[in-house]
């Protein structure tokens, strides 16, 4: 067996598993540890022939380790070492290491909390930091201290920031290793990416294919970028001996094994990998890497409870993760798609998944597990509590947990499902109903990515096109597809059938049952058509689709698949449902209200009943019999919203308004009927002359004025009349109303004829207030603004008579003003 950096390390983990519970292994890419340390470990006395579970955090790993542990052993899989993956298992009678991914740890606590027949968990590459990592330490966590004294954890990454681990697991011992890597050169490009990035991957790969030696691994941030890159290299005709071989995790196991396998003799090899090739496996034959920077990762947005993929710039230590592959055998060169300048911002770690991801899964295992509150167990990061929340709120409406947090028995069946509480509640709802099968379908459908091949044209969003195309083995007019995700679907879907004891003989074949089954896995998603192909979602967010197709007109829908931009998400995949189905199925979540609101548009009170489900309205009558309260109430709204316009203010209203205003200005006793004010206090001097009205035409029955005299006490109104007139007798005998718009200085605009022989300016409120006079021309235009009367006639009068008398020759301009007779004709009678 060949020597790795990691032997010498061993001994001292050995020691150290042996006399603590806990342990922290850090050691670099290459070192070895996935597969020297389980094998070491297997014949501890400690162990007591008890078995190791190393969690991997991907299938291919996984699968890969365990296959080269076995063969270190001399043994097939499945005999001293095993895997355990999704639907997919090799493990025997005799198996005493057994490689698993993460949600696997989870089901065997989850079945069996002490995990008796378990010495040792390992979690390896824990600097990836996966939700189901961080869930199955708290929960093993946990079990050692309340259950499981003696059972070890070890934690082991290439790049993890070691003390705070360390610190969770009581102090753990670190230990480290150096990896076994050799030199790689670096080179990043000049200058940054303008436009599409796959035309400069192919590029760069056909340059380091003339000018280097060896296999290249390609990091690329998904399967769209892999193919569109695949199709760039077949245009260029590489030659029969060069290979291109994509990677990612929705490949079938040969395919993926395929790309991992070292060239043939005389052949070199292109891989095409996502971030599923960053760490925990050897490529074979690979001393190229160009890496694109890029990731794909899930981001969970609790402000409208749907996840989207984003891509990302990767990480410092996943750059150096990724550029290390290319050392592992030999010297090697890594090609940065990046500028030296970027390189320097990177961020020194990935984001821990779950502070971004959808927290469903986590927030029903630990319900499962009997925690309603996270802060009960220990974690790095503690899931964030608004999205924590928002997850246990839709368990609560799927019936998985009870009104305090509690599984239900329906919530139990959800967890041994092993899918995603959404996918498994409309499995488990649908087979009553016998849609069992189709149900299936469409869980295995809705975990893979489209199958569609359509290139710029993506196909309509309709799921059932993807159904039929299932069905039909791939073959459906005008569309291009990937025939082996269509396998892999039906081979999931086959998988859980049989798991479910499902018959097809017993079943109901009905395509058109698609959008209720999406309804059950998706209820706040269910949609309903507004106008233009755009759609209400239960939740009470807008969705729509990219442009009209046939679900544009359906009057109700269930998105199954969205983004999270702006204030409209976009829909990728959805299925039409009928209301009779939504009736059926949601009638305990259906909602009946009176609804009783002021409608701008008739300028009335509507009263109707509403049958509701969240903010989708499915149907409204009217109301028989409304609560005359709940009118007034409306009403009052209305008139709030509308402005005191809308009632019937006649000029004598609005006077006595300002008088009372006028009043209050002096006086804080007197109501403050200021239009500010009154439309406040609606209620308190309103309401009780509203009865009976539903209408503005209803409202201009009202009396202002009165209303507003019973705001009022006798002896105020007696005060008010006295003090604060209407009108003002003028000398020419008439009597004219006082404009009091302007409570600080009310107004009194008469013809300036009319005010001759009085000497001095008209007072108001206990001679406190000078009216403000406005003079008038004989065509009722001010040719004079005064408090001061008497100043006027001494000193201005002149003037304007001397302007006036040329204009209004026939009117009567006497030389003493204070002598003369007024008049309100154009001369005194004689």
């Amino acid at each position: 067996m060949v020597n790795l950096p990691i032997d010498s390390v061993l001994p001292e983990l050995k020691n150290a598993l042996h006399s603590r519970e806990s342990a922290v292994l850090v050691a670099a890419p290459g070192a070895g540890k996935t597969t020297r340390v389980p094998l070491a470990l297997l014949n501890e006395p400690w162990l007591l022939g008890r078995r190791i579970l190393m969690l991997e955090p991907r299938r291919l790993a996984a699968r890969s380790a365990a296959r080269y542990m076995a063969a270190l052993l001399g043994e097939q899989v499945g005999e001293t070492v095993g895997y355990r993956v999704r639907m997919d298992t090799r493990v025997g009678p005799n198996t005493r290491i057994e490689v698993i991914t993460e949600g696997v740890l989870t089901r065997l606590l989850q079945a069996d909390p002490a995990l008796e027949e378990v010495g040792l968990v390992i979690f390896d590459e824990f600097h990836e930091r996966s939700l189901h990592a961080d869930l199955g330490l708290a929960l093993c966590l946990q079990s050692q201290s309340i259950l499981r004294e003696d059972l070890r954890i070890l934690v082991m990454s290439a790049t993890l920031e070691a003390k705070p681990v360390a610190a969770l697991l009581n102090d753990a011992p670190v230990l480290s290793s150096d990896g076994r890597s050799f030199p790689v050169e670096t080179c990043c490009i000049p200058r940054r990416i303008e436009g599409q990035m796959e035309p400069i991957v192919v590029r760069t790969v056909a340059d380091a294919l003339e000018k280097e030696e060896g296999d290249i691994l390609v990091f690329l941030p998904g399967a769209g970028e892999i193919r569109r890159v695949e199709a760039g290299l077949a245009e260029l005709k590489l030659g029969r001996h060069i290979h291109v071989a994509p990677l990612y995790g929705s490949l079938s196991r040969e395919a993926q094994d395929k790309a991992i396998a070292p060239s043939k003799s005389g052949e070199r090899k292109v891989v095409l990998a996502t971030s599923i090739a960053e760490t925990s496996l050897t490529v074979e034959g690979v001393r190229i890497v160009i890496d694109s920077g890029l990731m794909r990762v899930p981001r969970f947005s609790p402000r409208t409870g749907m996840t989207r993929l984003e891509t990302v710039r990767v990480s410092r230590a996943s750059a150096d993760q990724r550029r290390g592959r290319a050392g592992r055998q030999a010297p090697g060169v890594c090609y940065r798609l990046w500028t030296e300048q970027d390189d320097r911002y990177l961020n020194p770690s990935s984001t821990p998944e779950i502070l971004e991801t959808d927290l469903i899964p986590l927030a029903l295992e630990l319900a499962a597990w009997g925690v309603s509150d996270p802060a009960e167990l220990l974690w790095l990061n503690p899931p964030p509590a608004s999205a924590f929340n928002q997850a246990r709120e839709l368990l609560i409406q799927l019936g998985a947990l009870d009104e305090g947090g509690a599984i239900t028995s329906h919530g139990r069946r959800m967890t041994e499902l092993g899918l995603h509480p959404r996918l498994a509640h409309m499995v488990l709802k649908a087979l009553p109903i016998r849609l069992g099968g189709l149900a299936c379908e469409l869980a295995a459908l809705l975990g893979e990515r489209d199958f569609f091949r359509n290139g710029v044209h993506a196909p309509e969003a309709d799921i059932r096109l993807r159904m039929e195309a299932l069905r039909s083995a791939g073959k459906i007019q005008g569309h291009k597809i990937d025939i082996a995700v269509c396998q892999r679907i039906l081979s999931e879907a086959n998988h859980w059938k049989a798991a479910l004891g499902i018959a097809p003989k017993q079943e109901t074949d009905d395509l058109d049952a698609c959008g209720l089954l999406l309804a059950f896995a998706y209820p706040d998603r269910i949609a309903q058509r507004r106008e233009n192909g755009r759609f209400l979602l239960r939740n009470g967010r807008g969705a729509a689709f990219a442009r009209m197709q046939p679900l544009s007109s359906a009057p109700y829908l269930t998105a199954a698949e969205l983004d999270d931009q702006g204030t409209e998400s976009r829909i990728f995949l959805a299925a039409p449902v009928v209301l009779s189905d939504l009736e059926q199925h949601f009638g305990e979540q259906i909602e009946e209200d009176n609804v009783i609101t002021w409608e701008r548009q008739t300028q009335s009170v509507r009263a109707r009943k509403q049958v509701r489900l969240g903010a989708l309205l499915l149907k409204e009558m009217p109301l028989a019999d409304p609560d005359p309260d709940d009118i007034l109430v409306a009403l009052l709204h209305g008139i709030a919203e509308e402005g005191l316009e809308i009632l019937p203010w006649t000029k004598s209203a609005r006077q006595f308004q300002q008088r009372l205003t006028f009043m209050h200005r002096f006086n804080s006793d007197w109501p403050d009927v200021a239009d500010e004010a009154l439309i406040v206090t609606l209620k308190g001097w309103l309401a009780p002359h509203l009865y009976g009205l539903k209408s503005r035409d209803d409202l201009q029955r009202l009396d202002m004025k009165a209303i507003l005299e019973t705001m009022i006490s006798w002896e105020q109104r007696r005060e008010l009349d006295t003090h604060v007139p209407t009108h003002f007798a003028v000398p020419s005998g008439s009597r004219i109303a006082i404009d009091y718009t302007s409570p600080e200085s009310p107004i009194l605009a008469v013809k300036l004829q009319e005010m001759f022989g009085l000497q001095e300016t008209p007072r108001i409120a206990r001679g406190r207030v000078p009216l403000t006079l406005h003079l008038l021309s004989p065509a009722q235009r001010p040719v004079q603004v005064t408090q001061d009367l008497a100043s006027f006639w001494q000193n201005a009068y002149f003037e304007v008579k001397k302007d006036l008398k040329g204009r209004y020759p026939k009117h009567y301009w006497p030389d003493d003003p204070l002598c003369a007779e007024p008049t309100n004709r154009t001369r005194p009678r004689k």
